[in-house]
């Protein structure tokens, strides 16, 4: 019995361990997850329900998106929801192409939280 009971307990061990190891990203790295805003009609207007929406990398989660967000601009983060687009097939010169797929983060801030994604712009 003492055996069986042991087994069962091992992998949610490691389980574990792989889950908070994912989760971390260093500091340099996450200026790499945040690749630019996004600044369109439709992402204005969310921004008045405390939503701001980025173009991230295409293997960041919403773990390091998260992280990212709460370290680099000091703020707190509700929820991160995650799109993935796929790129348009595209001729260039003539032949078939595919465009690069891309992928976004929308990120609800907490309550009273805001980031101003226009500083510096004149």
């Amino acid at each position: 019995m003492n055996a069986a009971v042991a087994k069962k307990a091992a992998p949610k061990k490691s389980a574990a361990k792989k889950e908070t190891a994912k989760g971390k990203v260093s500091n340099a790295a996450l200026y790499d997850v945040l690749q630019r805003p996004v600044i369109t009609e439709k992402s204005t207007m969310a921004s008045e329900q405390n939503k701001v929406t980025f173009k991230v990398r295409k293997d960041a989660d919403k773990a390091q998106i998260r992280q990212a967000v709460e370290e680099i601009f000091g703020v707190t983060v509700k929820s991160v929801n995650t799109i993935t687009l796929k790129g348009k097939t595209k001729r260039f010169r003539g032949l078939p192409g595919q465009r690069s797929d891309t992928k976004k983060a929308v990120v609800t801030l907490a309550e009273g939280q805001s980031i101003d994604l226009t500083a510096g712009v004149r």
